[in-house]
């Protein structure tokens, strides 16, 4: 039995869909149907019901994905153990950040924590959404700092983990200006018409935030789908260059709109997403990392002040 095989059926049971598990975790879905399978003839049982719509565990296959996460996270924490044994390590801060995030918010709101609670080590792990959250659940580092929107919550149990608010952000759509200024594409655009579309790739977590969002919106929009990509920084890139409308979070784009590089495709098309920043609970028996339990403290007293 190999780890990757727990790991496969943890996501599985997350998302109830062997498609999107089979994306999430980068392989094939035949490949990955045949490790969940490899999974059920070491199980001895089935784990999946097949015959329901979508996915559902079996009874063993609901005791198997409860006894998973706690295997996963007693590995994990292991190697945290062994890994404790450098007084190094046990000062450094590991950070699992989604890309667009890493990129965006993490660098200055460190700067400006570090004024409020002082100097932090800290490591960053820059992954997708889905593998950030995994590396939290697995305890493959400390924190977790992820998006939240109503649409598309982080199902991550209350009773396991904490969470604190850092902030907002607002997804809106940038478009090139033209040599007057005016935007090079205006939404809504038209049907005969669309307009060029740079979007965020399939399971992207901003892409389904998205697709949520626009599906809501009151008169429809007309584009037309050219590009995709992870990663707000190669759709901000593209949309720079003139090739189409992105969606970006406004703390990527604010040089570009000094510098007018950039400017609104349209208004009444935002997105707000919470910023927020998770951990898993101490035992009382692991307090895990001293520096952790720190800056935990310090980051939710510099919040409760902000508050008041």
């Amino acid at each position: 039995m190999e780890t990757k095989w727990l790991e496969d059926f943890v996501s599985l049971a997350e998302t109830r869909s062997f498609s999107r598990s089979a994306q999430l975790r980068h392989v094939t879905q035949p490949a990955f149907s045949r490790r969940i399978q490899s999974l059920e003839a070491w199980a001895g049982t089935d784990l999946v019901d097949r015959s329901s719509y979508p996915t559902r565990l079996t009874p063993a296959g609901q005791t198997l994905y409860e006894q998973a996460l706690e295997m996963l996270q007693s590995l994990q924490s292991t190697r945290a153990m062994l890994r404790a044994h450098t007084a190094a390590a046990q000062d450094v801060i590991e950070f699992a950040v989604p890309h667009t995030l890493a990129f965006t918010f993490f660098p200055a709101w460190l700067s400006g924590l570090r004024e409020v609670i002082g100097p932090i080590k800290s490591r960053l792990i820059a992954l997708n959404v889905h593998d950030a959250v995994m590396r939290l659940v697995e305890g493959s580092c400390d924190l977790l700092i992820a998006y939240h929107h109503v649409a598309q919550p982080i199902q991550l149990d209350a009773d396991r983990y904490e969470m604190l608010p850092l902030g907002r952000e607002t997804l809106s759509p940038y478009v090139k200006p033209d040599a007057s200024g005016m935007p090079l594409y205006a939404l809504p655009g038209h049907a005969s018409q669309p307009l060029p579309y740079l979007a965020y790739a399939p399971g992207a977590y901003l892409g389904r935030v998205l697709d949520q969002v626009l599906k809501q919106v009151s008169s429809p929009l007309h584009l037309d789908r050219i590009y995709e990509t992870d990663m707000a920084e190669g759709l901000k890139a593209m949309a720079l260059e003139g090739h189409g409308v992105a969606f970006l979070p406004a703390s990527a784009v604010r040089r570009e709109l000094r510098a007018k590089k950039l400017v609104l495709a349209g208004s009444g098309l935002d997105a707000e997403l919470d910023i927020r920043i998770y951990r898993a609970r101490p035992h009382d028996n692991q307090k895990g990392k001293r520096a952790v339990q720190v800056f935990w403290s310090r980051l939710a007293e510099s919040l409760g002040r902000q508050k008041n």
